[in-house]
């Protein structure tokens, strides 16, 4: 196909591309692949790259960020069990630490949608 498949930004702009490839008898290389990359792309918002291997590499750092991030969530929860194993919270820093939590859930929540969490999980697992 050449340099039109280098230049693609969209499902739609690649299902095209596949389409006039597949008249000529060939195929866009890693059609299934991408398509997939480009789905979880669209749902969460994020512009492509134009090729394959950028929205590869693109996907894999939102998933190492959404990874981190969680991460990190995970880690501030801990801290704030141990606070509270070890008495150090006083009533009003039991409030503190239930806003806190709630403010972090609603990151979570507000930071990533379900369908790129899934995605990631679905991903997560193949590695």
């Amino acid at each position: 196909m050449g340099d039109n498949v280098e230049e693609i930004k969209s499902i739609d702009e690649l299902r095209k591309a596949q389409a006039a490839s597949q008249m000529q008898g060939g195929s866009v290389p890693n059609y299934n692949q991408w398509a997939e990359v480009l789905e979880n792309l669209q749902t969460a918002g994020i512009e492509s790259t134009g090729s394959y291997e950028g929205d590869v590499r693109l996907q894999s750092q939102i998933i190492d960020k959404i990874e981190n991030y969680i991460q990190e969530v995970q880690e501030t929860q801990r801290q704030q069990e141990l606070k509270a194993e070890n008495g150090e919270n006083t009533k009003l820093d039991e409030k503190t630490s239930q806003d806190k939590d709630q403010v972090i859930k609603a990151n979570v929540a507000n930071a990533t949608s379900s369908v790129i969490m899934a995605d990631y999980m679905k991903y997560y697992h193949l590695f």
